[in-house]
């Protein structure tokens, strides 16, 4: 048996965890490949035209893998925390997917709080669905979460290390399926090493200082993954020069959320919204904004 698991969307979340829960019970898995336009095209053809890019981009992996695995991995959630839930995407994804890919056998989960089904619930009901006891499937389950947590863990504390050096520094802040897309960020990431500018991101924020960097900005955002971008701007923006703010078009939470972004960071700060794999005027924008980052940075050095 093989799990495909799509490169896009909740991946960028929880793909360490999957991965380390299917190793632990020896299950054999595959990962899409990067996105790429056939994927992009794909998607654009499965989709709704309203959907957003990440979402397009979700459906394309999705149908990349057809063929090539027994099962996809396609989770649904609606909320991770108390009193708040996520974008109506992921509410949507299992049974979107399952209408679209109809010959295609769907492997899922579903987390809502609301209703009482918590993460390790989930995983346990996975693992049962997948033929295990609930004893070893709930020891797979605390050892993917520590697996996460030790990897999470490192990677915040070497983003600590790279805040202490002399380098022009960036924050590049938006969802993590965005900021590490191959086509969506990745154009990004490689001009800002090009330029020899230490890039520091969102996502790599201890989960204690979200609500209460969140607040400084908003008290009112109830989207859990919006507000870790929230709360890492808050939080990093005296530490970095500058903060890239990426989106893709046309996310409904991110069009709010950003709204509210620019009006109270005051750091300099760079929108973009990605609307398809074209990166036309890209480097013009990132040359603009390079340069008025350039004054502060020589400003305070």
């Amino acid at each position: 048996m093989k799990i495909g698991i799509p490169r896009a969307l909740l991946y960028y979340y929880d793909g360490i965890m999957w991965k380390y829960f299917l190793e632990k019970l020896n299950v054999s898995y595959i990962v899409s490949e990067h996105t790429n336009k056939q994927i992009i095209k794909n998607g654009e053809s499965l989709a709704d035209s309203e959907a957003c890019l990440s979402l397009k981009i979700f459906l394309g992996q999705v149908k990349s893998l057809e063929k090539k695995c027994d099962y996809i991995l396609v989770p649904r959630m609606y909320s991770i925390k108390k009193y708040e839930q996520v974008c109506t995407n992921f509410n949507c994804l299992y049974d979107l997917t399952k209408n679209l890919f109809q010959d295609t056998k769907i492997l899922h989960y579903n987390i809502d709080l609301t209703e009482g089904k918590s993460e390790v619930l989930a995983y346990t009901k996975l693992g049962s669905t997948l033929g295990f006891s609930y004893i070893d499937s709930y020891n797979a389950y605390c050892y993917a979460k520590r697996k996460k947590e030790l990897y999470f863990k490192d990677k915040i504390l070497n983003q600590r290390e790279k805040l202490k050096t002399s380098k022009m520094k960036i924050l590049f802040a938006g969802h993590p399926y965005n900021l590490y897309d191959e086509i969506i960020g990745k154009d990004i990431i490689n001009y800002l090493e090009i330029n020899n500018i230490e890039i520091i991101y969102s996502d790599l924020l201890e989960t204690g200082f979200v609500d209460s960097e969140c607040y400084k900005i908003s008290t009112d955002i109830h989207w859990t993954h919006s507000k870790k971008v929230m709360a890492a701007i808050e939080y990093y923006q005296d530490q970095v020069d500058g903060i890239i703010l990426l989106s893709t078009f046309p996310c409904g939470p991110d069009s709010l959320a950003n709204e509210i972004i620019k009006r109270k960071v005051k750091t300099p700060l760079l929108t973009i919204t990605k609307e398809s794999f074209s990166n036309t005027g890209l480097v013009t924008r990132l040359d603009a904004f390079f340069d008025i980052m350039k004054v502060k940075y020589e400003r305070n050095h």
